[in-house]
């Protein structure tokens, strides 16, 4: 099944200044949205299989869209997350069938690699409500610089019938980090961990 797009939007946040610090280079994080048909609104459904196609066509698609935004390389991708929000005709199951069992594939193709979990997160809302994408750095899951995140909302979405699918990646951690951990330049990407 393919999905039925409503809206796409895609944006880059930039951070310059923080503290009263000049970031060079600024931080940036890229996420595209999706406004996609739920195609199980409404009804109980056993097979999500549907859904979960439509997961991976976002992981590429959005995934995609975000390094092409930042006008990167995949490989200069540093950090990943998605995220979903279901109408109030959906259910948060089929949030998780969007984003668990095949968004992460293409998302990783689409950033190079990503040997760590993609952080997640899903909720019910309703037009306007604020959707986190949590952040995690991509190959090694214990570099502390890169725990982030990134809100994003449309006016008119996620409608009754809808799901906003939402996928983020950077090129770079948090500004001034000094949380200690691993450093970015030192993960492996071999375990996911390190």
């Amino acid at each position: 099944m393919s999905a039925k797009i409503r809206k796409i939007a895609v944006t880059v946040e930039e951070t310059h200044l923080e503290i009263g610090r000049t970031i060079s280079p600024p931080t940036r994080k890229a996420v595209a949205i999706a406004v996609i048909e739920n195609p199980f609104a409404g009804s109980y459904q056993e097979d999500l299989s549907d859904l979960m196609e439509i997961g991976a066509e976002m992981g590429a698609l959005l995934g995609d869209k975000c390094v092409a935004a930042l006008g990167i390389q995949p490989a200069e991708a540093e950090s990943y997350g998605k995220s979903a929000m279901v109408g109030e005709n959906g259910e948060l199951e089929h949030a998780a069938a969007i984003l668990h069992p095949q968004l992460g594939a293409p998302l990783r193709k689409a950033v190079e690699k990503g040997a760590a979990l993609v952080p997640s997160s899903k909720k019910m809302g309703s037009p306007g409500q604020v959707l986190d994408v949590p952040l995690g750095h991509k190959d090694a899951a214990y570099v502390r610089s890169h725990f982030d995140g990134i809100e994003v909302r449309l006016n008119d979405a996620p409608r009754a019938n809808e799901i906003m699918v939402a996928v983020a990646v950077t090129d770079s951690g948090r500004p001034l980090p000094r949380v200690g951990g691993l450093k970015s330049d030192e993960a492996e990407g071999k375990d996911g961990l390190r």
